[in-house]
């Protein structure tokens, strides 16, 4: 509301102001001619509050710019330069150019946005996690302390291995910082243990 209200006390004065200078007894604009009245070099505390701080001084020699009516005589020679060239142009030539103008403008806006979705893609493509931590911790329990293993030999595993026969020296390798010890036929009393684990004798199935 405090915003309408501003606008339509604005819009009111605008309006205000339009019907006083367009009244018949009220002086062209165009023919008035501004001038300074006070040059100083020193600093105008007022003039930098009503230009938002961008002239702090008054002085010579920002007068004839800020003053200024007409653009610099080398500007506006480059300017009539610029109307003669474009006046021995014909339509036919200008349209063509201005054609081959826009297509350079396209093909140029078109490989920045394609930069852009590359660079925004490649971004992506960083940043997205290709695995998942639960399932690598998982895996990694599972190797280094056997949790989650099923303690169920698969069928046909279930053949034991007699005291004597070329199989009973079999070295069980476990996972890192296991100790690797001989499977033999020593009495119950006298069981391996593997890094701190008992091991069933020979011939029995057994828990890791």
């Amino acid at each position: 509301p405090s915003v309408l209200d501003s606008f339509a006390l604005l819009s009111g004065q605008l309006n205000t102001l339009n019907k006083v200078l367009k009244h018949e007894k009220a002086p062209l604009l165009r023919n008035q001619v501004i001038i300074p009245l006070v040059l100083s070099p020193d600093r105008d505390e007022e003039i930098m509050r009503q230009t938002e701080g961008r002239v702090p001084v008054f002085s010579h020699e920002v007068v004839p710019d800020h003053l200024r009516t007409k653009p610099d005589p080398e500007v506006e020679e480059q300017e009539k330069q610029l109307i003669t060239d474009a006046a021995r142009i014909s339509p036919d030539a200008a349209q063509k150019q201005i054609q081959s103008l826009n297509k350079m403008c396209s093909n140029l806006l078109e490989k920045i946005s394609k930069e852009e979705r590359e660079s925004e893609s490649g971004g992506l493509r960083q940043n997205k996690q290709t695995f998942n931590p639960a399932d690598t911790n998982a895996l990694v329990a599972a190797v280094a302390f056997g949790k989650g293993l099923s303690n169920r030999r698969p069928p046909g595993s279930g053949a034991t291995v007699q005291p004597g026969q070329p199989g009973a020296g079999a070295i069980i390798a476990g996972a890192s910082g296991m100790q690797q010890v001989p499977m033999t036929g020593a009495p119950a009393q006298q069981q391996p243990m593997l890094a701190g684990v008992q091991m069933a004798p020979a011939g029995q199935p057994g828990k890791v």
